[in-house]
């Protein structure tokens, strides 16, 4: 009995494996096929949002704590690197650790609301932070540069190879998705975890898995602490990239457009994420001939997905019946 369902279990793991290995390759080859570097540059920028919506996923998708001022984890993530490159002439890769330990940090300060509140009041308590954080940043020119935030930041070198990254598109390209396989694979490993199935329960309901053991106020830190520490990641990438940091490329716009992202590829699914974040990356950059219009199609087709199908692109079919559970309560 148990070899014939192993048996029956191999054509979806062969393809599985086949898709990912196809996916591996062929974002190997896509800077070799086609050498544009504005085309090359929007696939960084997709990276880096794709690293966003796998660290949002752990918060919203895992935890189920809404959480709207996730850009300033990000730009807790891309100003720690600035100031240890600046002030201490901290190079990438051990900068990348501090960004990553500073984002996790200011998570778990994030969490605390959380420990108290949920819902709507959680909502708008994490969008008051997240304000709070651009505003000092926008108000405190001494320490931040203000508006016009902070300039000369060091691009990532290879050391041993004598490699500077510069502004080229290509070897962003290649550490950004190495650095998005690395963050799936280790949350795909987490999420099978004690840890993970305690924000599954918590998740569920939260007085159930408090009553089954379940240390909500450590679930819920650890939530934002490695939500935080990807996000802090991918800010780390991105003031290298740019070579500066200011306040307004961490404002609210942006949490709104990594929680779409995760919803549209489906909540608590790792690929989900990279999916939704995949496609609203590049989607406005295919309607960039349509400039007026762009936004309506935009807005368009995410309200028609929500109504076909509210679980996400690679949602579960649960997640579709609490959507549906949910509008009947409120009607």
């Amino acid at each position: 009995m148990k070899d014939s369902f192993v048996k029956a279990q191999y054509p979806a793991i062969f393809s599985k494996r086949a898709g990912l290995s196809g996916l591996i390759f062929f974002i190997f080859l896509f800077p070799l096929i086609d050498r544009n570097p504005y085309h090359i540059d929007i696939f960084v920028t997709a990276g880096i949002f794709i690293l966003l919506a796998l660290g949002l996923n752990v918060i919203v998708g895992y935890a189920g704590i809404l959480n709207l001022g996730y850009a300033a984890l990000f730009a807790v993530g891309a100003y720690a690197y600035a100031f240890a490159n600046l002030n201490l002439h901290l190079p990438f890769w051990p900068g990348l650790a501090v960004s990553a330990a500073a984002a996790a940090l200011a998570g778990m300060l994030f969490a605390f609301p959380a420990l108290r509140l949920s819902g709507d009041y959680l909502a708008i308590v994490t969008l008051g932070a997240g304000e709070i954080v651009r505003i000092a940043l926008n108000n405190l020119d001494a320490i931040t540069g203000g508006p016009n935030g902070l300039l000369g930041i060091e691009h990532p070198r290879l050391g041993f190879l004598n490699y500077d990254f510069g502004v080229r598109s290509e070897p962003y390209y290649y550490l950004v998705y190495a650095l998005v396989f690395a963050a799936a694979f280790l949350l795909k490993r987490l999420e099978s975890s004690p840890l993970g199935r305690a924000w599954v329960a918590m998740r569920e309901d939260e007085l159930a898995a408090s009553c089954m053991g379940v240390n909500l106020v450590w679930a819920k830190l650890w939530a934002f602490a490695i939500g935080g520490f990807v996000a802090g990641i991918a800010g780390c990438v991105f003031a290298s990239k740019q070579g500066t940091v200011s306040p307004d490329s961490f404002d609210f716009v942006v949490s709104v457009m990594v929680l779409a992202m995760i919803v549209l590829g489906g909540l608590g699914n790792i690929w989900g994420a990279v999916l939704g974040a995949f496609v609203l990356s590049l989607l406005p950059e295919f309607l960039r001939g349509a400039d007026v219009y762009r936004m309506l199609f935009f807005g368009l087709a995410m309200i028609l997905m929500m109504l076909l199908r509210p679980q996400g692109i690679l949602g579960e079919v649960r997640h579709r019946e609490e959507f549906q559970k949910a509008s009947g309560d409120n009607a």
